[in-house]
């Protein structure tokens, strides 16, 4: 009989040190507390947080080791370096993580989705469209913010790829932000033609009141048309009437041109061309994963155990829990805002949702998800019966408790070691308002306000903005 007890005892020793397991962190239980500080408004103290995570003294170090979930952190650092203004090191954080992201691939790697997001936390981070867009979205306002218009040049060049790639799959692009924000990047460089065909691309997915008047100035210099564009001009779609027309004129010989009159007055002297004010504000934070073990066997077993006055079934289905990554909001203090350009407020436009369509993507994969959690317990339960067969053998009529404690053990050990993958960039702001103003050459007071259900956040600022020139502000709170 004490060998029976210590073999007992023994099973219970496995059993408790399997749902001691059950503690070891995921990753966003690791992150909570730089999320917290974000939620204060404290970045420096988020930013102290992933230094830490990653292994290194100074946000203008890099990690020395890629571990599993380096890449994700070096995502958070790079948006509290933003909230920061630390344009420069936030830009180099996204390129080195750009370089390291692999694209979640749902069309192509449909048979892997369950597996990746469900149970490969060991595995390199697999990024969802709308997270590897908005990287090189928020990089190119990162090189425009620090004044680097070549740098903002080859960014926009990756979003498209990532774009265009997306496109032949048939996957949404969520893409309005990244074209609008290469639209202006293209426009400052002097290509309307390029400025005009990624504005398009942003109209596509939404209307833009404020591209109406970069969308007339460029298409003075071009002839590139959509029907959309044609649409935010007022234009007539061209028949083939006009289309015949227009091509007899071209090849009609000229006109010659009267002689120029002498002149008879002093000329006026030309005013300065007007800037332009570009504003962005990032607010709130996207919803995050959480591990969630749902006890779908222990329900049915109460249930089965009520009808039939039996309890026994509870023994099989104690630990029949389906474990997988829940997304969960992030319940940030902001959702809105305003801007105030020398004591008159302007209208800012939403120009993306990233808290919307991170849900829309979850809940399109969430099936997989699920499936794969269902195919991992059912190996758990097969497991779990061969313990429960193999103690059924041990002598002296104890076998099936030995079996039974086998089981538990076996199960429970691994039910601790199912850690589902929380990792997703967790500090992505949930909005991107954008505002776009002509200005007087010369200084400009302007105050941008995030708001919601916390409150209100206010920040002032100073510009001088020179002729025919251009200023870029940005407010990232991640509140």
């Amino acid at each position: 009989m004490g060998a029976i007890v210590n073999r007992s005892s023994r099973v219970r020793g496995l059993l408790l040190a399997a749902v001691s397991l059950c503690a070891c962190a995921t990753y966003s239980e690791k992150t909570q507390l730089a999320r917290d500080a974000a939620q204060t408004g404290n970045l420096a103290a988020s930013e102290k947080v992933l230094n830490k995570f990653l292994g290194v003294r100074r946000s203008s170090d890099l990690p020395t080791e890629w571990k599993k979930e380096t890449i994700v952190a070096l995502l958070e650092r790079a948006m509290v370096l933003r909230g920061k203004r630390d344009w420069k090191l936030s830009a180099r954080d996204l390129v080195v993580a750009d370089k390291q992201l692999v694209l979640l691939d749902v069309a192509r790697d449909a048979g892997q989705v369950g597996k990746w997001i469900f149970s490969d936390s060991s595995g390199k981070y697999h990024a969802p469209p709308s997270e590897k867009l908005a990287l090189n979205a928020f990089n190119m306002l990162n090189y425009l913010l620090a004044g680097d218009l070549s740098g903002a040049r080859v960014e926009a060049k990756r979003f498209t790829v990532t774009r265009e790639y997306l496109g032949q799959l048939d996957t949404a692009a969520h893409g309005a932000f990244g074209s609008y924000v290469a639209g202006f990047v293209f426009e400052r460089l002097g290509e309307p033609e390029t400025a005009l065909r990624y504005y398009d691309e942003a109209l596509q997915e939404q209307a833009f009141p404020s591209l109406q008047g970069p969308v007339a100035r460029l298409a003075a210099r071009s002839s590139y048309r959509t029907p959309r564009l044609r649409a935010l001009l007022g234009e007539a779609e061209p028949t083939a009437a006009l289309a015949a027309n227009t091509l007899l004129a071209t090849q009609a010989p000229a006109e010659p041109e009267p002689a120029a009159a002498p002149a008879t007055a002093p000329a006026t002297p030309t005013p300065a061309p007007a800037g332009e004010l570009l504003v962005v504000m990032n607010v709130g934070r996207v919803p995050y994963k959480v591990p969630e073990r749902l006890p779908i066997g222990l329900a049915i077993g109460i249930g089965a155990a009520f009808i039939t006055g039996s309890t026994a079934i509870l023994e099989r289905s104690a630990l029949k829990f389906v474990i997988y990554p829940e997304l969960v909001p992030s319940r940030a203090l902001f959702n809105t805002g305003s801007l105030v350009i020398d004591g008159q407020e302007h209208p800012l436009e939403l120009a993306t949702n990233l808290d919307a369509e991170i849900v829309r993507e979850y809940e399109a994969l969430k099936p997989k998800i699920i499936g794969a959690a269902i195919t991992r317990l059912i190996v758990r339960a097969a497991v779990a019966e061969g313990a429960r067969a193999a103690g059924n053998q041990a002598k002296d009529g104890a076998g099936a408790i030995v079996g039974l404690l086998a089981a538990l053990a076996a199960e429970g050990a691994m039910v601790a070691a199912d850690k589902p993958d929380t990792r997703s960039w967790t500090l992505l702001p949930a909005f991107v308002f954008v505002a776009r103003v002509p200005v007087a050459p010369g200084a400009h007071s302007v105050t941008i306000t995030a708001m919601g259900s916390g409150g209100r956040e206010t920040h002032d600022f100073k510009i001088d903005v020179k002729p025919g020139g251009f200023a870029v502000l940005d407010v990232t709170t991640l509140r």
